[in-house]
């Protein structure tokens, strides 16, 4: 089970479901442990996801189920080293913010139908093509020259983007930067004819039990241009989803598959969050998420002058966590196994290796990819943390100076 193969309990994540080829080799110790730690999520009551990765792709590195314990992630292209990948520009494609989103004051109220009208011309449909199939989802458009913003997880992976407008009409799309951490992506299309851009809100000022209204195309575009309403349920939720804790944007307007990228929309007409996850569970209903424009204007910025987003701190590896019935079933201590360690990264060099156990940083206990994740994002790129790993029955210290992340 690796990245894209997770289940969880109560999130749905959308990233549309397409088949993978089942691997060919198999370690029989790291799939019965990774067995193990897969039905202790499933059976959790907990929203916080199965953890299995640090921050760089899958697509950079092999099943877990088809590795041993000695052995070492090899990189697919070699300019994607740590040590010698360098910040990039965009070119032509570089703007300043106040370009791509312009956060309007708030004018008239205006009826369910009066939204409609005015911001469904600005949501998209976006198709990715895979490897092993399509994905779709939405978007929104950002500027009148075609930069649209979307979730991460629409295009990851895709060797092709296309964006349905709401003339019907279809056009290729360039992804401009992807950021998996914050679930965002900016793409661009050149429109042989005229595009509304949104208007966009201030998320900061939203009302738990003010108008939400949901812009989208579940389970594909089929269902172009859905619309659904109600209210914002709840402000700062946190969740982890796929190790990643994000901040977000609780609504009862019905978010569903293919949503993904979609607008949530105030009842001025206003974009005021990015439709990005939803609560699946028989216990509960009606638990929408959405990515506060606030919070997703930064990173736009990024992706589009950098093409991801500087100065995040990297360790380089890959992993799971090892929670207390694993580590007493397997004679290990809790903390994060590291399945996979980048070629060149700062765990490499600081001596880490493949079957190591990380159950300390920063002189603090590690438990799960979170409790890690948090640690080494007080940090910044070139700052020392110090590291224990469980190896052997032994625990080693070691060194590490963290590196960036620049993808």
């Amino acid at each position: 089970m690796y990245d894209n193969e997770k289940k969880y309990n109560e999130i749905t994540y959308y990233p549309s479901d397409y088949n993978e080829e089942k691997p060919k080799k198999k370690n029989h110790f790291l799939r019965a442990l990774m067995a193990v730690v897969c039905v202790s999520v499933i059976s959790a009551i907990s929203i916080s996801g199965y953890k299995i990765y640090d921050e760089f792709s899958e697509r950079n590195f092999v099943r877990a189920e088809e590795m041993h314990s000695d052995s070492a992630v090899s990189q697919t292209k070699e300019e994607e080293k740590v040590s010698e990948k360098q910040p990039t520009t965009k070119g032509e494609t570089t703007k300043d913010i106040k370009t791509i989103i312009s956060q309007s004051v708030k004018k008239a109220e205006l009826s369910i139908p009066e939204i409609v009208e005015k911001v469904s011309p600005s949501v998209v449909g976006v198709s990715s093509t895979l490897s092993k199939g399509k994905a779709t989802g939405s978007g929104i458009i950002m500027t009148a020259d075609g930069y649209i913003v979307t979730n991460a997880h629409v295009v990851e992976g895709a060797e092709k983007v296309t964006v349905l407008l709401d003339s019907k009409n279809e056009y290729d799309a360039e992804i401009i930067g992807s950021d998996a951490q914050t679930d965002i992506a900016v793409l661009k299309i050149s429109a042989d004819e005229k595009i509304t851009p949104a208007e966009f809100g201030n998320s900061d000022d939203l009302v738990v039990g003010e108008t939400a209204v949901a812009i989208g195309n579940p389970l594909g575009f089929e269902f172009y241009s859905t619309v659904t309403s109600g209210i914002i349920s709840g402000l700062d939720r946190e969740l982890t989803i796929e190790d990643k804790l994000l901040r977000l944007i609780q609504t009862d307007a019905a978010i569903n598959g293919g949503n993904s990228g979609g607008a949530l929309v105030n009842s001025f007409g206003q974009v005021i969050g990015i439709s990005s996850a939803k609560i699946v569970t028989i216990d509960a209903e009606g638990m929408g998420f959405a990515i506060p424009i606030n919070d997703a204007v930064p990173i736009i910025h990024e992706l589009i002058n950098n093409g991801y987003v500087t100065g995040r701190p990297l360790i380089g590896i890959a992993g799971f966590d090892i929670d207390e019935r694993t580590a007493y079933y397997y004679n290990m201590k809790e903390g994060v196994y590291v399945a996979q360690i980048k070629e060149d990264s700062p765990a490499e060099l600081a001596g880490m290796k493949v079957g190591d156990i990380i159950i300390s940083a920063n002189g603090e206990e590690i438990k799960t990819m979170t409790d890690l994740n948090k640690i080494k994002n007080n940090f910044k790129p070139s700052d020392t943390v110090s590291v224990v790993v469980f190896r052997n029955g032994e625990e080693i210290p070691m060194t590490v100076i963290l590196g960036e992340v620049t993808e």
